[in-house]
């Protein structure tokens, strides 16, 4: 078993915001790392999988990541079970990430109502200061949605949007989604390849 796999869980969430396809890829490249995921996938996040990558359910998502490493290395939670092992801090995890975060549980998350299992998690991050990265990919910006995200940056979360450089010549839409997904991976403290940094030769 690679060291990586021994540490705790990472948990994922998708919500209800444009960019499903940055969520696959890092769902994917987890579970291919060996990295145990929790993962919870709120109804709107469903909703939007469908919309933007013809993944309709749960199962495929499980074979559009694969299913060997899938059934090795993804758990998955109902959203509304709030009593949920993430929902917990004496549950160890190496942190969280929702991606894509929609505006309205990045509020919620600002706000600690902890309407779901989502909120909840994130909530439970927070407060046992573990690593909490927010992917958004909304624009523009309101007043409210920076104000929300200004909170969430001094109480310890990573806002990091969906906003990919250029910088490394992308060929296809696939580096653009690696560009963001190399980024979270950086900010969970899992090991890529998946982009060239500055400095180094595009590929």
């Amino acid at each position: 078993m690679s060291a990586e796999a021994k540490q705790p869980p990472i948990v994922m969430a998708f919500t209800g915001a444009s960019g499903a396809p940055y969520g696959v890829r890092l769902l994917e490249q987890l579970a291919a790392k060996g990295r145990d995921v929790q993962l919870i996938v709120s109804s709107h996040g469903l909703r939007l999988l469908k919309t933007e990558t013809d993944i309709g359910d749960v199962a495929g998502l499980r074979a559009a990541v694969g299913a060997k490493a899938w059934d090795a290395h993804v758990t998955t939670y109902d959203d509304a079970d709030r009593g949920a092992g993430p929902a917990s801090g004496s549950a160890k995890t190496s942190g969280m990430v929702i991606c894509p975060c929609s505006m309205g549980t990045l509020a919620s998350i600002a706000a600690g109502t902890s309407r779901s299992l989502v909120e909840r998690a994130a909530d439970v991050t927070l407060k046992e200061r573990r690593p909490l990265v927010l992917v958004p990919r909304e624009s523009p910006l309101s007043a409210i949605h920076l104000e929300n995200m200004l909170r969430l940056t001094r109480a310890g979360a990573v806002i990091l949007p969906a906003s990919p450089g250029f910088y490394h010549k992308p060929a296809a839409i696939s580096d653009l989604v690696d560009f963001i997904v190399a980024r979270i991976l950086d900010h969970l403290g899992v090991e890529n390849t998946l982009a060239p940094r500055w400095g180094e030769a595009a590929h």
